[in-house]
């Protein structure tokens, strides 16, 4: 019969599956059982949805084969972006929220342990062959967080990462102690939040920018020159805007003394340090050519002056 041809043949492309389930549900409103050719597309399994998907990062997260975990990290990204495109997807979203935020915390746990273990390592085990293994696994774990990172940009939720990222003083200690090879993947999750921060698609409060610059700032310009020649998808402009706009939002004073010992930094490695010019511009204009005063009504002061001598 039709409808056991429909149950057999393979659907070509989701236009003629959406023509085939319309026909079908149509039969369905005549009262003619269809059930066997809707099973293609509904399922009484009773295992929510977010359950799924969060075996299937784990699946991901957990694979040591490179080319297999590039391709599906793609693919998930890609498939729940459209998920988050559709109007209905408000209530699961939270839901999957909470599974990338306990996998995070699960990876963050897991990358600060092999930083300990890498930095215990004896002397006498500190060579490159002793030190593969462990380098590897940093490697993973820290592409790991910059992957759960992006769902969470996409999804316009990762306020929460920006600050246990910026918690993560211990992290940022050990980190100076390893090798530039052995740690550099680190500074890409601190150089993503920068720019999701410049461009608006993470808002965390004052005080997480305030500690993520604290914290993150130095040892991503330790790393600058290894992040510019050795990460293809390093894009060193987008991610000095994206730095220069963070400094930006905070306090004058708190601008100043960031820019000021980042000036340090420039002088003495050029252009394996950020350029912050352009922010560095920004703040000079705002200290120093139109300074805002709380006493004149937020008017500039050499606007007030000029008007002052207008008047005279």
């Amino acid at each position: 019969s039709c409808l056991e041809y429909l149950e057999a043949v393979p659907w070509v492309g989701e236009e003629e599956e959406d023509k085939v389930v319309s026909s079908v549900l149509r039969l369905q409103g005549e009262g003619i059982g269809v059930t066997p050719v809707l099973k293609r597309i509904s399922s009484n399994v009773t295992n929510p949805p977010n359950d799924t998907i969060s075996h299937i990062m784990e699946l991901v997260l957990k694979s040591n084969e490179e080319r297999g975990r590039r391709e599906m990290k793609s693919v998930v990204l890609k498939l729940l972006r459209e998920n988050n495109s559709l109007p209905s997807y408000g209530g699961p979203a939270d839901v999957c929220n909470e599974t990338v935020y306990t996998l995070s915390r699960s990876c963050l746990d897991s990358l600060l342990s092999l930083f300990k273990q890498a930095v215990e390592l004896e002397p006498s085990d500190k060579s490159m062959d002793s030190r593969e293994p462990v380098v590897k696994q940093i490697a993973l774990e820290a592409d790991n967080l910059s992957w759960l990172l992006e769902i969470l940009a996409d999804r316009q939720s990762a306020d929460e990462f920006a600050l246990m990222w910026a918690s993560q003083q211990e992290l940022a200690t050990l980190h100076s102690k390893l090798p530039i090879v052995s740690r550099h993947h680190v500074s890409c999750i601190t150089a993503r939040l920068f720019v999701g921060i410049g461009k608006g698609e993470l808002l965390p409060a004052k005080d997480t920018r305030q500690l993520l610059l604290q914290t993150w700032l130095q040892p991503l310009i330790n790393d600058y020159n290894w992040l510019q020649h050795g990460c293809r998808s390093f894009d060193r402009k987008v991610v000095e805007e994206g730095i220069g706009r963070t400094i930006l939002t905070l306090p004058l004073e708190d601008q100043q003394s960031i820019l000021l010992t980042w000036l340090g930094s420039f002088l003495k490695a050029g252009d394996n340090c950020p350029n912050l010019q352009r922010a560095f511009e920004v703040w000079w204009r705002r200290t120093f050519i139109r300074p805002y005063s709380d006493a004149q009504g937020n008017v500039p002061q050499s606007d007030s002056s000029m008007a002052s001598k207008q008047q005279d």
